[in-house]
């Protein structure tokens, strides 16, 4: 049996019953990665020495009648995660021999599971674009056309399940790091609630590990089943020691609902800042009608929707404040004067960006207000609907596109040409007031890459959108495998 293109749940169940070991998984995944990745490029540090003695003493422990949530479960780690003794380099070839010394808090609940770490997964450059490329590690492609990208920044992770190396990964996500990669590559991701999973040693290179409270990123699960998912948050969630963790324990309430029929569902597919392109619109009406056929209430429209508009250039002022918080003064200076420049009428996300990047605390004060009146906003929303249904960006993958400047990038939706970071405005609705998402396959486009769609919900209430992931799962099929030689439509690189 192809063990590693199974989920974790199964491979669990296969372990406790006696029928593989840890050791012929992890064998399987390195074999299946030695063949398969040279045209991949997912796994850019393999750590597999130390993955076969981890497998080794996990099949010692349930020999002894141990049994953890992860035992002897194959798993890769985004590049951007301390592991001691592998380098931590964020794609930056100024860190290429950077070594930490520690695990973040993340590996080591993935190994006190029982996790056996395979390796790294490839990342962009500081982890700042859609796309998964640097000079240190080359290229990610996506599994499905490897013309074109797996995503980014947690590229490297989608690619690597998608392509059965190992059956979870984690990531990260402030740009729709988790959910574009998996919207691209066909698998599922989750972006928590704001700082419901604990985050240190998820940090730049050659940065001290320390419990930081981050402004909109967050750390979470990637997977290839909605149930995985959940099983994977469960080993992540919860304060860092160091901190909250001294007083505070993590008590995440049920899902809302177990029955697709009593769910109450608002589905949006436009956007006024960027058109959906047909591809994704017809996966966010796929999802839509499984919703329907299932019994639950699905609405288009509300007057509780917080504006759109308004959240994009929200999102987009605190992204890029924090972005450029460190530029050098000069650099800052002569953003100053471009920002002085600006009209007053000019309402773009250019000029968002802009405004954004030079923001005084004051600016960015004003901004977070306004952020907790969207906040209330959804609060109020979510006590009428249970989740959101909408795009995670206007298109499936895209070509490899390694322009060094973003800003001249353009993304091609249905023959018509949109300024590059224009396409994060649907990621940024979630993660502008901290809102978790989980990311879920919705069937493939008429070229045959995949198509996903993300589910929004309430604030703490994570185990609502995986919930309705695992529903909609069992009524679409979910995940499906890159299939051998040339989906229809779609050229091979």
């Amino acid at each position: 049996m192809e063990w590693n293109s199974q989920s974790a749940e199964e491979i669990a169940a296969a372990l406790r019953a006696g029928e593989v070991t840890s050791v012929e998984l992890t064998d399987d995944a390195i074999a299946r990665i030695e063949r398969d990745d040279k045209a991949i490029n997912a796994i850019c540090v393999p750590d597999f020495d130390r993955a076969r003695a981890a497998a080794r003493g996990a099949d010692q422990a349930r020999a002894r009648g141990e049994d953890r949530p992860l035992l002897g479960i194959p798993v890769t780690v985004k590049e951007s995660y301390n592991i001691a003794g592998l380098p931590t380099t964020w794609g930056m070839p100024m860190y290429r021999d950077f070594v930490p010394a520690e695990d973040a808090v993340q590996v080591s609940r993935l190994r006190a599971a029982g996790a056996v770490v395979l390796g790294k997964t490839n990342v962009p450059l500081g982890l700042q674009d859609l796309q998964s490329f640097n000079e240190i590690y080359g290229t990610t492609n996506n599994p499905w056309d490897h013309a074109r990208t797996s995503g980014g920044s947690s590229g490297g992770s989608a690619a690597a399940l998608a392509a059965g190396f190992g059956a979870l990964s984690i990531g990260s996500d402030i740009g729709g790091s988790l959910r574009t990669p998996a919207h691209f590559c066909g698998v599922y991701a989750h972006k928590p609630t704001l700082g419901l999973v604990a985050n240190r040693g998820m940090v730049p290179p050659a940065t001290p590990a320390l419990p930081v409270d981050l402004d909109l990123a967050v750390v979470g699960p990637m997977a290839r089943t909605a149930r995985d998912l959940a099983l994977l948050l469960d080993v992540m969630a919860g304060p860092d020691p160091l901190t909250l963790g001294v007083a505070h324990d993590l008590t995440l309430p049920l899902a809302r609902h177990q029955r697709l029929s009593d769910f109450r569902v608002l589905v949006l597919d436009d956007h006024p800042f960027i058109p959906t392109g047909s591809a994704v619109r017809a996966g966010v009406n796929r999802v839509a009608d499984a919703l329907a056929d299932g019994g639950a209430h699905v609405e288009r429209h509300t007057p509780l929707l917080p504006d759109l508009a308004e959240a994009a250039t929200l999102y987009t002022q605190l992204l890029f404040s924090g972005s450029v918080a460190r530029f050098p003064a000069e650099a800052y200076e002569q953003l100053r004067a471009r920002a002085a420049g600006l009209s007053a009428d000019d309402r773009s996300l250019g000029a968002a960006r802009l405004r954004g990047m030079v923001f005084s605390h004051r600016d960015w004060i004003e901004a977070n207000d306004r952020r907790e009146l969207h906040r209330h906003g959804w609060r109020r929303l979510f006590a009428e609907f249970d989740a959101v249904v909408c795009p995670i960006t206007p298109t499936p993958a895209f070509p490899h596109d390694h322009d060094p400047d973003l800003l001249e990038r353009r993304i091609d939706i249905d023959g018509v040409e949109y300024p590059y970071l224009d396409q994060l405005v649907w990621a940024g609705l979630a993660t502008m007031p901290g809102l978790p998402a989980t990311a879920v396959p919705a069937g493939l486009s008429p070229d045959g890459l995949p198509v996903g769609v993300q589910l929004i919900g309430p604030m703490s209430e994570d185990r609502t959108p995986l919930r309705l992931a695992e529903l909609l799962e069992q009524r679409t099929g979910g995940f499906q495998a890159p299939k051998q030689g040339v989906p229809p439509g779609v050229r091979r690189g």
